[in-house]
């Protein structure tokens, strides 16, 4: 299967308690920190949810 890289560009700061506990989730905590995922539809729709706080590439 295919990989992403998704890292965290923007702060989670003033933001919902669901969209704090998605980028948790994909194991992101800190600033531009990037976590390899496979590509499936759970983890796009997770980034769905939050893709104005992350950016996305193929790994």
């Amino acid at each position: 299967m295919a990989k992403l890289k998704v890292k965290k560009v923007r702060s989670a700061i003033n933001r919902t308690a669901r969209q704090k506990r998605t980028l948790e989730s994909l194991g992101l905590r800190k600033m531009n920190q990037v976590v390899e995922h496979e590509d499936n539809s759970v983890i796009q729709g997770m980034i769905s949810k939050v893709q104005h706080l992350v950016s996305v590439e193929k790994a």
